[in-house]
């Protein structure tokens, strides 16, 4: 697949354990520091071991100055599109410009059931999280007349009051890996993030599920360019190098700019609740793969 040209950003993946309490904040503000550009955190709001994932954003945006804040991916079964709007428009404001909104259209639905979601079947789920987007975006949209109305299977805003706008274009980044969602991703998103663990056939099941983005995007009027594609990364740093992501940090380099170059990747999270890998990722990888991609791309 081509590089559809975007910047490149790095971030990470951060586990938002209870205990310590202060632990995730800490990482957050490690990855502010050593200048990444993003921080992420999953949501499993019927997990206990877990802070609440929303209040987390929020208090991370109060300790942090530059980096940019995202649920990873937020549960949307159990957060009401509408509020989930206006919370990410708010915090928007008030961290500078700070949030982006990666959203998933729900797992573990037991889970979800247990604390007083509703159960969908996987093309319920897609259709829901096509509605709840369409009610976000109109929601944002403060300098257009009228409400807000999207009369959904789902999700209903029947003459909602619009606004507040965020301070930015707020990306909509939606973790997919199925036909409907990678179409769903292709139609609507800003963005695609996937976990490279989840894909089977690892690095080489891009080109597929790219194509299916495309394919969408372009049915839709879009180019495949609106949509950025980001990747979770686990890996390992050492000294010698064993396999992808696992090695010294210019293996890293040479390995992300790959897929920058081959599979439109440009948005690489971490997993990671380490502080020095979150400092060696940010020092010697980050500005490396930025290179070598600048060098390809003049080239």
């Amino acid at each position: 697949m081509p590089d559809y040209g975007h910047d490149l950003l790095f971030g990470t993946f951060v586990t938002p354990s209870v205990s310590p309490a202060h632990h995730a904040v800490d990482l957050a503000v490690t990855a502010d520091r050593a200048g990444l550009d993003l921080v992420t955190f999953q949501d499993h709001p019927y997990q206990p071991r877990f802070h609440d994932t929303w209040t987390l954003l929020s208090y991370v945006a109060s300790r942090t100055e530059r980096i940019h804040l995202s649920g990873n991916v937020l549960s949307l079964p159990l957060r009401q599109p509408a509020v989930l709007a206006r919370s990410a428009a708010s915090l928007d404001l008030l961290s500078g410009g700070r949030v982006e909104l990666g959203l998933g259209a729900g797992a573990f639905w037991d889970a979800i059931d247990a604390m007083g979601g509703r159960r969908l079947s996987p093309a319920q789920a897609v259709a829901a999280l096509e509605e709840a987007i369409a009610i976000m975006r109109q929601l944002w949209a403060a300098d257009r007349p009228g409400g807000v109305h999207v009369k959904g299977d789902y999700y209903t805003a029947d003459g909602a009051k619009r606004g507040p706008a965020p301070a930015h274009d707020i990306g909509i980044w939606v973790g997919a890996y199925k036909p409907r969602m990678l179409a769903l991703t292709g139609r609507a998103a800003d963005g695609w993030l996937p976990s490279l663990p989840y894909l089977p056939g690892g690095p080489s099941d891009l080109a597929d599920l790219n194509a299916r983005i495309d394919e969408a995007a372009t049915s839709a009027g879009r180019s495949p360019s609106d949509v950025r594609r980001l990747l979770n990364l686990n890996g390992r740093f050492s000294d010698t190098s064993t396999s992808l992501l696992n090695g010294p940090p210019d293996q890293w380099a040479e390995e992300l700019a790959g897929l920058t170059l081959e599979h439109g990747i440009t948005g690489f999270v971490l997993a990671t609740d380490d502080e020095y890998a979150t400092e060696l990722f940010a020092s010697e990888v980050a500005p490396a793969t930025r290179e070598l991609v600048a060098a390809e791309r003049r080239g």
